[in-house]
């Protein structure tokens, strides 16, 4: 049951982007080239623009997925994976400085009956938990930053951590929101391949790290 689950959120979350796709392209009349041409008017600020409202991110919830297809729309796969990491850097340091300073207000962590046993792994295994979780997503981008905030990772170890586990995530969105302007058929379909590729890897692991953080 927990396996079909998985799948079903995989297609729900391919919906989501053919949907977005769809409604800027047809009922929106909003092209790609259109979305490029708008972050590019800022001139030489459009990088640090695009970073900072990356950064920003979890105050307001807005989806990272998004944001790191833009880039990837935008600047293409290169340099546009350096924005987009960059950029996801700066939202996981502002997520976790709110979990670490404002702790149990955001996020109560101690109500849930899961929290013991995460508490232990995350004091054990700090840098190998974030790593993997980054790898493995069973918690959402911005949940586990809180979480590493209020449960007192070492930053340092948080840190890089992230900025390794989020390295496969970052080329794919890159790959598949450069493929949109490409207008190559052959880039798209390379782009969701990768994300397929991708996708499966993790929902094959994505039980063990379920298990292993406690949340089966």
């Amino acid at each position: 049951m927990s396996r079909y689950k998985d799948w079903l959120r995989l297609a729900a979350a391919g919906a989501v982007i053919i949907i977005i796709v769809y409604f800027a392209r047809e009922a929106w009349d909003i092209s790609p080239v259109d979305i490029q041409q708008f972050i590019l008017s800022f001139g030489w600020l459009s990088p640090v623009v695009f970073i900072v409202i990356y950064t920003i991110g979890p105050f307001v919830f807005f989806p990272s997925f998004i944001l790191s297809m833009t880039a990837g729309l935008t600047y293409g796969v290169w340099p546009g994976a350096a924005f987009i990491w960059m950029g996801a850097l700066g939202a996981a340091s502002t997520g976790y400085l709110i979990g670490r300073f404002l702790g149990e207000k955001v996020l109560k962590v101690h109500n849930f009956s899961w929290s013991e046993k995460l508490e232990k792994q995350i004091t054990e295994r700090g840098f190998l938990f974030v790593l993997i979780l980054r790898l493995i997503p069973v918690i959402g981008f911005g949940l586990l930053s809180y979480l590493s905030g209020v449960m007192n990772v070492r930053f340092h170890h948080y840190i890089l951590a992230t900025m390794i586990g989020i390295l496969p995530g970052i080329v794919v969105y890159g790959t598949l929101g450069s493929s949109l302007t490409s207008g190559s058929r052959t880039m798209m379909l390379a782009a969701f391949l990768l994300l397929a590729a991708v996708s499966c890897l993790i929902f094959i692991f994505r039980g063990r790290v379920k298990k292993w953080i406690g949340f089966d």
